[in-house]
């Protein structure tokens, strides 16, 4: 049965850049283990339609059934198209006041944005606020399992992919309590049961602190 918007479903993913077969992602162990890509490979269950994976494959996972597929997405589709605008030229001096030395392929945060450094040349650092793989072609191979209803396991995807979290979690009912080691603030607390009441069959969201 193909799979719809709003769906739980379980599956495994590898995604390469079409041109150069280079793997940055991916949710088989040994595939990430042989490329050293951090997280927590295994199968993964996300809602279709959510944002819970890259917005253009979810796009093209709706309508697939059981089965491996694999899907090309162009760069627009995928990580998006490189915006000479979000590159920008920073004072070298700027780093060093702040005890970072620049230097190519460096990851930074200014304002509150990541960005990679790309080039330092003189008194000028080139960083590129771009997302690393924009202007990519990508390719995913994926393997679609099944349609998950269970309740606890769709709230526990919920927590995973927007918290990276894996609190315990109680159902009796509609009604869910999520137990967390410290306490949430209470934006991400209402960020949290918004999305769980509106994409399964809770009503009533409760985060505690252990």
């Amino acid at each position: 049965m193909p799979f719809q918007e709003k769906d739980f479903v379980e599956l495994d993913y590898t995604g390469f850049l079409k041109e150069t077969n280079d793997v940055f992602d991916t949710t088989y162990p040994d595939i990430a283990k042989q490329h050293h890509l951090r997280g927590k490979p295994g199968k993964i269950v996300i809602c279709l339609g959510r944002g819970h994976l890259l917005k253009g494959l979810e796009k093209v996972l709706v309508g697939k059934s059981e089965g491996k597929h694999r899907i090309e997405l162009s760069a627009e589709h995928a990580f998006g198209k490189k915006n000479v605008k979000l590159i920008n030229l920073v004072p070298t001096q700027n780093f060093i006041k702040a005890g970072v030395q620049p230097q190519p392929g460096l990851p930074v945060e200014i304002d509150g944005v990541m960005g990679t450094i790309k080039a330092v040349t003189g008194g000028r650092t080139v960083v590129d606020f771009n997302h690393p793989l924009s202007g990519k072609d990508v390719i995913y191979d994926v393997q679609l399992y099944k349609i998950v209803t269970d309740a606890q396991t769709q709230v526990r995807s919920i927590v995973n992919v927007l918290l990276g979290l894996e609190p315990q979690i109680t159902i009796a009912k509609d009604d869910a309590t999520i137990t967390f080691k410290d306490e949430l603030p209470k934006p991400v607390q209402d960020l949290l049961a918004k999305e769980i009441m509106e994409t399964t069959a809770i009503k009533h969201v409760q985060c505690i602190k252990a």
